[in-house]
C-alpha cells in the first residue's frame, strides 16, 4: 500500500477534527488512495462516534464517567494518528472493524 506523499499527508490530517476528517476526504478524491481512505474511515467513525456519545455524556454529572469518556477517545484519536504517521494500517482499539465496516463507502 501506497504511503507516500499527498496520502500519508491526508491521513494524519485527517485525525485533526472532524473539519481535518473533511479536508482529508477531499484531498483524496482525485487519487483515491486505499491507505489515505483506510485512516479517513477510521477518523470519521472516531469523530462520528465521539460527538453521539458525547451527547449521551451531557445527562451525566460524573467527573469520572466524563474523564473515562475523554480518556478512552484520546487512546483512540492517539492510536490512530500514531498508526498513521508511521505509514501502518492498523484499526484503532475495540471499534475499528467496525469503522470500516461500517463506513466502506467512504473512500
Amino acid at each position: 500500500m501506497k504511503t507516500e506523499g499527498n496520502a500519508k499527508t491526508s491521513a494524519i490530517i485527517s485525525y485533526i477534527t472532524i473539519v481535518g476528517t473533511i479536508i482529508a476526504y477531499f484531498m483524496n478524491m482525485e487519487e483515491k488512495n486505499e491507505f489515505a481512505s483506510f485512516h479517513i474511515r477510521q477518523a470519521f467513525g472516531i469523530n462520528i462516534t465521539f460527538y453521539l456519545l458525547g451527547a449521551l455524556m451531557g445527562l451525566f454529572d460524573q467527573v469520572f464517567i466524563i474523564g473515562a469518556f475523554y480518556l478512552f477517545f484520546i487512546v483512540l484519536w492517539g492510536y490512530g494518528i500514531i498508526t498513521a504517521i508511521q505509514g501502518q494500517t492498523k484499526e484503532v482499539p475495540i471499534l475499528g472493524a467496525l469503522f470500516q465496516k461500517f463506513l466502506s463507502t467512504v473512500k
